[in-house]
């Protein structure tokens, strides 16, 4: 017979885990990777490097991974090195008198949740601002010692590594963690079994397993249903960030707001404030409604008690970037729950529809969120008012300008992202208390007795940083797209760190404008190509997977990167991550931005530059609307001058075309003897004196406690006190003036004949009265008058509101008097609103019954 030519079974590797054997002398090196702190420690980071400087490049800088792969021989000569060890002692004494200090009990007590966390770039758990923005404030939390924990989830996939096709066109790779190398633990229970959390969904429940995150002094714990107790259908839930259809985007919705809350009840955690980041944790006070309810309180009840114990923030300017979801799919997973609450379907699809009774509207989370918490933010003062018009449909009767809706500007997290050349300057330079006392621009102020040498040598220092690890990092890729080697050494001895560099690094959503620079190629090539006055531009930023909008402005902008006159001018950056982030936010010399008006809600990436010296040109909206200071950056102005976006987007590049060629480079390029421009040099100490300090996230978390947390905290004290009487009452309140509110009558209005007719005179008093039958509700109810003024747009505002006073009462009939006069002679509208009053209301909107009559 013959004989084949091969025989084999079909192999089935079984996977193993070595762990590295750390020699005993080094154990607290293990603590030390498993703790985020490391992530805005240079000490920390610094030790690890120390261990195997080649290595820890190669493991992105993770140390856990570190440890996983150093050679036990190399560990063993480590542990005998007296230097190393004198070095990490060192350290961790610095880590355990960090960690050992108690939280500070005068602040309210706060749990987190959120979709993503931007903690470092070795926990892909992040895919842009919101995620960076989260991360960045469960550090400040740590730093300024407060009680929080936060609520997120493992991502298998995390959001997508991004590569570009020899054409241009991106390509998303999607990279599977490894949990075991990741600076994270698995939580367990008491018995030492590890700890799962049953969501309900439908009819049947979703496992996930839990691991945490210690960032410093917070928890940050993790879910994940990548698990063999779930089914092929619910295992990718926590795959990818914002990953698959909207079905799986309502399983993430719930398994976070949901599931976020059950695990704090298992782990036993109970905070002052729950603090929903972005609506997509929004059904957490759902299950904390549905807590209250079987503890054997009424829905009202319970909805006192979670509305005055909760905030929400949103981050989206536009309806249209908030989620919604059909009535047919949301019934699906949530059908049940209006009969653990005790009320009907439709009462609790209502709560997520800007009106309750319009069937065809969708359920929105963000509206969900507005209608369960008590107070709701924005990120910058213009987002707030953005926000106001954006909801105000929740709170029919009153005008955006009326509205609760608060605002608390962005800010980042200054040890993560200000550079260790900046940090030893400020160091060196600045009071001891800097880092106690951020916010303080006094201290900042000290920058102006630097002199100009040291500003200009930490500026090209870092600027000769990031372009020789442009030069090392993109080497690879650029020669797998190039094809050609030579045009890739072309392209890479064209970077020139003495060359003005300007930075744009953004999500590439189309509203964010990243293709605004190439309007007008002609003179853009002149502006590049100018041999008196070098100027190369650096692009990055991903496009969601799903938006072939913005994957066409990447293909675009890398076509003409590629073109003779733009080679090594402009250069597109391939995955735009934190650590590509860290080094073009403190190595340009410039970060430009160029946003829709007013479509940014905050924007951070500029805040991180202004630690580094790296000065702003950027439309006025979000952040920069608030922080820009003239002589301190570059500022398009906030004013529109076409409705038509084609004609606005040509007039803005021509403004930027205008500052780069007019101001921006004759002033860069205004070299002294020794080299370099001290016209430039002011601006950069102007725009680190006068502007980063107020960007700062302990600012941010600061506004926070002192405009909402703290607020809320006592409030919720209030209601809860005395087997929670006042939330009883308040509740029983509303019922009666609920069931009372369409028998009130206007028995009758006495009014001035001038006042009837509605011809008046700007500055005369007129006495108006009138006699309300308040149905029973004993003085529950408020009057005045309110005047509105119309602008060129025939948009209505607000002028003046005039209370009444209750001058006497009979019974049910309430006497209501006002001396009414208006200042200024013009064209205004006039009306009555009657409302209910309560003292123990926290804002007009907590109670949104209103009756306007003339």
């Amino acid at each position: 017979m013959k004989i084949k030519a091969s025989n084999s079974n079909q192999v089935n590797f079984r996977p193993i885990t070595v762990h590295s054997n750390i020699p005993e002398s080094l154990n607290k090196l293990e603590e030390l990777a498993h703790n985020m702190w490391w992530a805005w420690n240079h000490d920390c980071r610094s030790l690890f490097r120390d261990l195997d400087e080649e290595l820890f490049e190669d493991v992105k800088q993770n140390p856990v991974l570190l440890l996983e792969r150093i050679d036990h021989d190399k560990m063993e000569a480590m542990a005998a090195d007296k230097a190393f060890i004198k070095k990490m002692d060192g350290v961790y004494k610095q880590f355990r008198e960090y960690m050992d200090v108690e939280p500070d009990k005068k602040r309210a007590s706060v749990a987190y949740l959120c979709m993503e966390y931007g903690l470092n770039q070795v926990l892909k758990i992040y895919s842009g601002g919101l995620g960076i923005l989260a991360g960045d404030y469960i550090k400040e939390a740590s730093d300024s010692n407060v009680d929080m924990c936060a609520v997120g989830f493992l991502y298998r996939f995390g959001y997508f590594t991004q590569t570009l096709s020899m054409d241009g066109q991106q390509i998303a790779n999607y990279e599977a963690q490894n949990f075991g190398s990741l600076p994270i633990e698995q939580q367990m229970n008491e018995d030492g079994t590890p700890m799962v959390i049953d969501v309900p969904y439908m009819n049947y429940h979703v496992h996930a397993l839990v691991w945490r995150v210690n960032v410093g002094r917070v928890k940050l714990y993790l879910l994940d249903t990548d698990n063999d107790m779930n089914s092929e259908f619910d295992r990718p839930i926590t795959h990818a960030l914002y990953g698959g259809d909207w079905e799986n985007r309502l399983k993430q919705e719930i398994l976070l707001g949901i599931g976020g809350v059950l695990l704090l009840k298992k782990l036993g955690i109970k905070k002052d404030v729950y603090h929903c980041n972005e609506g997509h944790a929004a059904l957490c006070n759902v299950q904390r409604l549905v807590d209250y309810v079987q503890e054997g309180f009424t829905f009202n009840q319970a909805m006192e008690l979670v509305r005055t114990s909760s905030l929400y923030t949103v981050h989206t300017p536009v309806p249209a970037g908030h989620d919604y979801f059909d009535e047919g799919l949301f019934s699906k997973y949530m059908s049940g729950y209006p009969q653990l609450l005790g009320i009907t379907w439709d009462e609790f699809i209502g709560m997520g529809r800007m009106n309750p009774e319009d069937h065809s509207e969708r359920f929105c989370m963000s509206t969900f969120a507005c209608n369960t918490s008590q107070e709701v933010n924005g990120v910058s003062w213009l987002h707030g008012e953005v926000s106001k018009k954006m909801f105000n449909g929740i709170w029919p009767g009153y005008y955006p300008e009326e509205s609760h809706v608060g605002y608390v500007t962005n800010g980042v997290h200054f040890p993560t992202w200000c550079a260790n050349e900046w940090r030893k300057l400020y160091a060196k330079h600045f009071d001891a208390s800097h880092l106690a006392d951020q916010s303080n621009q006094s201290i900042w102020e000290a920058i102006y007795k630097v002199s100009d040498d040291e500003i200009w040598k930490t500026r090209m220092a870092l600027k000769t940083k990031l372009v020789d690890y442009i030069r090392e990092q993109f080497r690879e890729s650029w020669l797998k797209n190039q094809g050609d080697p030579s045009r890739v050494v072309n392209l890479m001895d064209k970077i020139n760190p003495n060359a003005l560099l300007i930075g744009f690094g953004r999500r590439f959503a189309t509203y964010k404008r990243a293709h605004l620079l190439f309007t007008d190629l002609e003179r853009l090539a002149k502006i590049v190509n100018n041999p008196n006055y070098p100027v190369q531009f650096l692009y990055t930023g991903k496009a969601h997977p799903a938006d072939g909008a913005g994957q066409g402005l990447i293909k675009k902008i890398y076509e003409i990167s590629q073109r003779p006159e733009f080679l090594g001018k402009i250069i597109f950056l391939e995955n735009y991550d934190m650590q590509l982030a860290r080094r073009l936010v403190s190595g340009v010399d410039i970060w430009m931005n160029t946003p829709t008006r007013p479509l940014e809600a905050s924007g951070t990436s500029g805040e991180k530059a202004e630690m580094n010296g790296v000065v702003n040109l950027s439309v006025l909206d979000g952040w920069w609307y608030e922080g820009y200071r003239e002589g301190a950056g570059y500022a398009l102005t906030a004013k529109r001058t076409y409705q038509n976006q084609a004609h606005q987007d040509q007039l803005d590049a021509a403004t930027i075309y205008n500052m780069l060629e007019n101001e921006i480079m004759p002033l860069y390029y205004a070299r002294n003897s020794k080299g370099y421009s001290s016209g430039w040099v002011k601006v950069i100490k102007n725009s680190i004196a006068q502007i980063a300090p107020h960007y700062t996230m302990k600012r941010q978390l600061d506004d926070y406690y002192s405009r909402f947390y703290n607020k809320l905290r006592d409030r919720r004290n209030l209601l809860e006190a005395n087997e929670c009487k006042l939330a009883k009452d308040i509740a029983n309140w509303k019922e009666t003036v609920a069931e009372r509110w369409d028998a009130i009558k206007i028995v009758s209005a006495t009014k001035p004949e001038d006042v009837l007719s509605g011809n008046i005179s700007a500055g005369q008093k007129y006495t108006i009265r009138i006699v309300v039958d308040e149905a029973g509700l004993q003085d529950a109810l408020g009057l005045e008058l309110v005047t509105l003024t119309t602008d060129s747009e025939g948009v209505d505002h607000v002028y003046s509101v005039e209370p009444f006073k209750v001058v006497g009462n009979e019974g049910n009939l309430y006497t209501f008097e006002l001396e009414h006069m208006l200042n200024n002679a013009g064209c205004f509208k006039v009306a009555y609103r009657l409302f209910p009053k309560n003292e123990n209301l926290p804002h007009r909107q907590d109670f949104c019954y209103v009756r306007w009559f003339n």
